[in-house]
């Protein structure tokens, strides 16, 4: 049994995070049993709510397509630090030609004041598809519809033990009308990635398992990277829980899958309080799949790191290097420092960062990563703030690696065609 202050804390989080039930789940079977859904200010379980969705036909309501000069357009640039201090630049180039598209949806970012943030976006949102979507440009067509989701400012509130009037089924209404858009109206045809986090993936999880799992539309499924979020599977199994027909993702030749972990550091595995990789539903466990495993780097983690920090949330990177070589590019990559491994232990299923760091050479010997609330690193959150970037450029191979597959599976289906007899 969980004390009284560990479930309040679960409910926290789960809101805090946006799993798909504190965004509630789908009513005909559990998705995410993280936490309870939040109680509503009456007291009782929060109500469906009819909310008017957005018109995703209007291009201002997207923060990036694959048309547009838009927020996908950022420059991500990233200096290597090699061991020995060694600085270079690695320049990124969109591909135009890709032939799947990715559909991101974003973490919680909104600085707005109000519950749910309106559909202008700010500079939060720009930054977020730069540190979690632009890279997969060189494997998909970016498209990431704006939407009103719960704000870090009714986050905050919760924190503080209040009840902010948020609404997440307009947040789901919002993501659902853009899926729903982008697929009569963009889609052609064409495989699919669905990308988020935090709140984002916690939509996304609902999304899949209402509209996507054993629907025509999973026919179009590349796969699904859901990170941040406690994806359920039963334990011991690469099928079922949240989705009953789309399994984990156990190679990059795969499709039709999820990837799906919460990060923390090897040395700082989650505390008895967090709710992230865990789930509360007997004979289930969060689903951890290791990018680095998948794409055959053998945990070696390819992560873009933001060179300077980018949230009021955390805490500012250390000096990359030991000569005080200056940083000009936006993002950080490190080959050879990090390393992945999926653990299970204490009842959590988590993805385990090892730095590889070297006293004697040049470089940085840790990462920034961690949450950080009123001065105060909140352990049960682990390297929620940097889950994408630290294996950005294995998630990336692996979507190409999947791309790959997808279109090999297209061609063999029009070559021998389902025997209708």
């Amino acid at each position: 049994m969980r004390s009284v202050q560990a479930a309040r804390l679960a409910a926290t989080f789960a809101l805090l995070a946006g799993f798909a039930a504190a965004c509630g789940g789908p009513k005909t079977a559990p998705v995410s049993a993280t936490a309870s859904p939040a109680p509503a200010a009456d007291g009782g379980e929060a109500a469906v709510k009819a909310v008017a969705p957005v018109d995703y036909a209007d291009k201002a309501n997207w923060l990036c397509r694959p048309e547009a000069q838009d927020a996908c357009k950022a420059d991500i640039t990233a200096t290597v630090v090699s061991f020995d201090g060694h600085l270079s630049r690695e320049p990124f180039t969109a591909d135009a030609k890709a032939a799947i598209d990715c559909f991101y949806v974003y973490s919680t970012a909104s600085l707005d004041l109000t519950p749910n943030a309106d559909m202008t976006p700010g500079p939060e949102e720009a930054a977020i598809v730069a540190q979690q979507l632009i890279r997969f440009g060189s494997a998909c067509r970016l498209y990431a519809p704006l939407y009103r989701q719960v704000t870090l400012s009714a986050m905050r509130q919760m924190l503080a033990g209040q009840t902010p009037a948020s609404d997440r089924e307009m947040a789901y209404a919002d993501v659902m009308a853009a899926w729903t858009h982008y697929l009569a109206n963009d889609n052609a045809g064409r495989g699919v990635v669905l990308i988020g986090h935090d709140q984002g993936a916690g939509l996304l999880i609902r999304l899949i398992a209402n509209e996507i799992d054993g629907k025509p539309a999973e026919d179009r499924l590349v796969s699904a990277i859901l990170l941040g979020a406690n994806l359920e599977i039963p334990q011991g199994h690469v099928v079922g829980g949240a989705f009953k027909n789309i399994p984990l993702c156990v190679s990059g030749e795969d499709v039709g899958c999820a990837i799906a972990y919460t990060s923390f550091r090897a040395d700082a595995p989650p505390p008895a309080e967090s709710v992230f990789g865990r789930s509360v539903e007997q004979g289930m466990a969060a689903a951890c799949v290791n990018p680095a495993e998948l794409d055959g780097s053998k945990g070696a983690l390819k992560a873009y790191l933001p060179a300077v920090r980018v949230t009021t949330s955390g805490v500012d990177p250390p000096p990359w290097t030991t000569t005080g070589a200056a940083i000009t590019t936006p993002f950080v990559a490190v080959p050879g420092l990090l390393t992945g491994k999926c653990v299970s232990a204490l009842g959590f299923n988590y993805l385990a960062i090892t730095i590889n760091g070297d006293p004697t050479d040049a470089r940085t010997d840790t990462i920034a990563g961690d949450l950080v609330i009123d001065g105060q690193i909140q352990p049960a959150w682990g390297l929620h703030l940097y889950d994408p970037n630290l294996a950005m450029g294995n998630l990336v191979a692996v979507v190409k690696s999947q791309a790959h597959a997808y279109a090999a599976r297209e061609i063999s289906r029009n070559q021998h065609p389902p025997d209708d007899k």
